[in-house]
């Protein structure tokens, strides 16, 4: 047999070392084959929104369980879809900020005092006069302007989003606190009331308006060239600087779009409370971005996701009406939220970390 013919076969070469034969192939192991397809599972949006469905379900299950009849009522899914309006508006402009790389601890506090502002004498004096319009406006204008000093000081200031964040929290709640002089202002126009505490069809304006909310999020982070800055910015704003984008005005806007939505939001609470108060917006820092988070977006930036931060929101809302009427108290939930948290962080970092893997 000649030389090559034997290398042919696999055998030693003239270098003497095995020559691979073309027709065979590497055998991977049945059970790598399935964790990596598993882990491509969990990685997609598919398989994220699938167990956020899960989820959802389970929680249904429990409440129909533990509460019964109290529970599996289309008034209390109204109820539900009513609390997670407000919240709801929130997480959809907080994906957005997280998605950039960024976050916001002050959401609550700015919706406390665009709900002060709007509920004035003098706000209410105007819209009296010309059209309960002008309270929205102004609740709008003190989010939008509250989401200016977020996004100016953190992008062109250089400072931490945490610490930027945290001072508008202290700030925004001192402020309201002096406006309202820790009193709680009632909303004395009947109209402002009736449209935003009103139905279209059975379906309550307020859901309607999340609803709406989620569609335009949706559409400006997947379809726009805002939305593609957005996860460039989060994902490696070194990058996206040398691809030619401003990394500085996009962080501007990302935090000006939530200070929108959080004026948006205290005029629902103002709605649906038919008050301005200083104590409005209690923990929504928490709650907005723990749905954001066990939604799918990532808190390091770089990917986000408008769906997943709906059904997040559904899912902490239906917790809290659950363990509302199994008369849990408030300190229970919030350490619920806060494990839930964690543990949606930790399962991100172990998906992310065996997707490089494989």
């Amino acid at each position: 047999m000649s030389v090559d013919a034997t290398a042919q076969n696999g055998a030693p070469g003239r270098s003497g070392s095995p020559v691979p034969d073309p027709d065979r192939q590497q055998t991977v192991a049945p059970e790598a084959t399935h964790q990596s397809r598993f882990t491509a599972l969990l990685a997609s949006s598919f398989g994220r929104n699938l167990g956020l469905v899960i989820a959802l379900v389970l929680l249904c299950v429990v409440g129909l369980a533990t509460a019964g009849d109290r529970f599996g009522t289309f008034d209390n899914a109204m109820t539900i879809l009513r609390l997670a309006s407000v919240i709801g508006v929130i997480s959809v402009g907080m994906t957005f900020v997280i998605s950039g790389g960024g976050i916001d601890l002050s959401v609550g506090a700015i919706v406390a005092l665009g709900s002060v502002w709007a509920t004035t004498v003098a706000t209410q004096a105007m819209a009296a006069d010309v059209h309960w319009i002008v309270m929205v406006f102004t609740a709008v204008l003190v989010g939008a302007a509250c989401g200016l000093v977020n996004g100016v000081l953190i992008a062109y200031g250089r400072i931490a989003p945490f610490i930027v964040t945290l001072a508008m929290l202290a700030a925004a709640r001192g402020l309201a606190e002096i406006i309202a002089k820790r009193r709680t202002q009632i909303i004395t126009d009947r109209d402002f009331i009736d449209f935003f505490n009103g139905n279209v069809m059975g379906v309550p304006v307020l859901v309607i308006m999340f609803a709406l909310a989620a569609v335009v999020g949706w559409l400006l982070l997947n379809r726009t060239t805002f939305g593609r800055r957005t996860l460039a910015v989060g994902g490696n704003p070194e990058a996206a600087r040398l691809a030619g984008i401003k990394v500085q005005r996009q962080t501007a806007y990302l935090y000006i779009l939530l200070g929108v939505a959080c004026g948006i939001a205290a005029v629902m609470i103002m709605a649906r409370t038919t008050t301005g108060s200083s104590t409005h917006g209690q923990l929504y820092e928490l709650d907005s971005i723990a749905a954001v988070v066990i939604g799918g977006t990532l808190l390091s930036g770089g990917r986000g996701t408008i769906v997943g931060t709906v059904f997040g929101v559904l899912i902490f809302t239906t917790l809290t009406n659950v363990f509302t009427l199994n008369d849990l108290d408030t300190s229970t939930q919030a350490v619920a939220k806060g494990a839930i948290i964690i543990a949606a962080v930790l399962l991100q970092q172990r998906v992310a970390g065996r997707s490089h893997k494989t």
